[in-house]
């Protein structure tokens, strides 16, 4: 009896031990799949034709933007049901001009501390 109660506690640790384990695992495997899938996004944006310069809140559902097309830039109205172009800009009526490196202000190795 004594022998049978000693291998029952000992199968319950083993027991907990396994799926501590496997809860790790699928933490690792989440955090693993989560960068992968960030890093893919942010390649797939990086090469393309349309890019939002600035964005500025009107009301809770209503935006006006600056977005880059190809060489153009416009200011767009979006709003929850309907987008409209405003105006076109000429590069030299921006004030800031981005570059390929403003669009990359986080990168997908830093943490929340080290951001300035």
């Amino acid at each position: 009896m004594i022998i049978m109660e000693i291998f029952s506690g000992w199968s319950s640790f083993f027991q907990l031990i396994g799926i501590l384990l496997i809860f790790l695992f699928v933490l690792v495997i989440t955090y693993l799949t989560t960068k992968w899938i960030a890093g893919y996004q942010q390649g797939m944006i990086k090469n393309r034709n349309v890019q939002v310069i600035e964005t500025f809140r009107v009301t809770n559902n209503k935006f006006i933007q600056i977005i880059q097309v190809g060489k153009k830039y416009l200011v767009i109205s979006v709003c929850k049901d309907t987008m409209n172009i405003l105006t076109e800009l000429t590069e030299e009526e921006i004030i800031w001009k981005p570059s390929a490196e403003d669009f990359q202000t986080v990168k997908m190795n830093e943490s929340f501390q080290e951001t300035d």
